[in-house]
């Protein structure tokens, strides 16, 4: 199993090794996972929770049983009303609020991993939603995109310029991300 592209910001590799073993048993035909975060706090982690998502669910895995067993908070995108993240001194809270239900939250997940978590998080929020409107509209319409490569690096200008704005980026990530995506030109 290549879990390379899961351990980009910092991951614990074993745990997320283990984590994707489990969920292997759990995605549907076809479902990819798209983002892994894990706990880490201050001290040593000895069994630290995660999150991971999908581009049909997300799914909050607590460890218990002394790290021999995990629970799993599962909700698919439809059922997630918001999402959102609380950057503090050591680390950033994680928050999910599912629709009819109380507001889930993970501690001590590192900055850039609840900023990915954000990020990724939303972009599968608004796919599920794009593709519930197409699904109701009549078969005979179709929706034409702008042109592809212009419409999506436009897009990701935008959102990184949103990022900026609310502070969840610094001036240096923003002008250097920006600099990235503009020289695909």
């Amino acid at each position: 199993m290549n879990i390379d592209q899961y351990i980009n910001d910092g991951q614990d590799p074993k745990v997320v090794e283990k984590l994707l073993v489990k969920l292997q048993d759990m995605l549907a035909t076809g479902e990819q996972v798209l983002y892994v975060a894990v706990q880490k706090m201050p001290a040593v982690t000895l069994f630290p929770d995660s999150i991971a998502l999908t581009d049909k669910r997300i799914f909050f895995c607590r460890s218990t049983k002394l790290g021999l067993a995990t629970d799993f908070d599962i909700f698919p995108w439809d059922d997630v009303l918001d999402i959102s993240f609380k950057e503090g001194i050591l680390g950033s809270k994680f928050f999910l609020t599912p629709t009819g239900g109380d507001a889930l939250e993970m501690g001590h997940i590192p900055k850039n991993q609840a900023r990915k978590l954000y990020q990724w998080g939303n972009e599968a929020r608004e796919r599920q939603h794009t593709s519930g409107i197409q699904d109701m509209e009549e078969p005979h319409l179709k929706i034409v995109p702008l042109a592809e490569s212009d419409d999506a690096l436009t897009l990701k200008l935008k959102k990184l310029k949103s990022l900026f704005e609310r502070q969840l980026i610094t001036q240096e990530e923003y002008e250097n991300k920006k600099s990235e995506l503009l020289s695909q030109l």
